[in-house]
């Protein structure tokens, strides 16, 4: 492995045990998608090979299939301990994209983690954001402060300067923990070819087309490619100019659609 890499790594381990260290109840929402199934593979190194907090999943309704056979699949070989969670109401009461894409994941993926955070009491949730995936990302802690309704004030946020964070809260509010944050896309891919991560192979071209960005399957788009392994996705990103979320709808309807979604809650 890279000196690069393995400072990635080394930094993300000391996130995670910190996190488990100073907060109380913990979650890793795990997306099923490249980044938080690195993020999987790191707490499991991190807690040699034992995770001490349950994997969360949110789940609208609208996954692609072969996403929700893939965590089932894995989280029954890995012996996780899953917490899969619904807007059931919302989607009771019709909740789809059709009705607006910042509608239907304010419903069902911001509002449902509202839910299962109440729910559960969870104080921290790990979370697998990269900076350099999206705009709003960039502003981000690696300690984050969500306050009451699970607002995130990102105007102002605290310093964390030599590896010193704010964990010490408000009653009713909760820290999301980012141990991703300094990674980028391909760094992402280099540690799964090094470490073999196994992915979901929807990030692999089926019929000249694959998936770069994993989501709602009315919302994603794929993207023209001829990668078949992990080393020609890597070589795929070193000569694009295009955005890793540029199939995503949603980012497409409004260009502060990040923001204000996560403002308001949204992983």
């Amino acid at each position: 492995m890279t000196s690069h890499l393995k400072a990635l790594e080394a930094y993300s381990v000391f996130i995670l045990r910190e996190a488990y260290a100073k907060l109380g109840r913990l979650g890793l929402l795990w997306s099923i998608g490249k980044d938080s199934t690195v993020l999987l593979w790191l707490a499991k190194k991190a807690f040699f090979g034992h995770c001490p907090f349950p994997f969360i999943h949110v789940d609208t309704n609208f996954k692609i299939p072969e996403m929700i056979a893939y965590r089932d699949k894995t989280a029954r070989e890995l012996g996780l301990e899953m917490i899969v969670h619904q807007n059931v109401k919302a989607l009771e009461e019709g909740m789809n994209p059709q009705m607006g894409r910042l509608t239907c994941c304010k419903a069902l993926k911001t509002e449902a983690l509202s839910q299962l955070t109440a729910k559960y009491g969870f104080e921290g949730l790990i979370v697998g954001v990269r900076r350099d995936e999206e705009g709003s990302r960039s502003k981000e802690r690696i300690f984050s402060e969500r306050g009451e309704a699970d607002f995130w004030d990102y105007a102002n946020q605290p310093p964390e300067l030599w590896g010193q964070f704010k964990t010490d809260f408000p009653k009713g509010h909760h820290i999301r923990v980012h141990p991703l944050l300094q990674w980028n896309e391909i760094d992402i891919w280099r540690y799964i070819e090094e470490e073999r991560v196994p992915v979901i192979d929807l990030y692999f071209s089926k019929n000249g087309y694959r998936y770069r960005s994993l989501g709602c399957e009315p919302c994603t788009g794929k993207i023209k490619s001829e990668a078949l392994t992990v080393r020609e996705i890597i070589n795929e990103l070193e000569n694009t100019t295009v955005s890793e979320r540029a199939g995503r709808a949603q980012d497409q309807e409004d260009a502060y659609a990040m923001q204000k979604l996560r403002r308001d809650g949204y992983m």
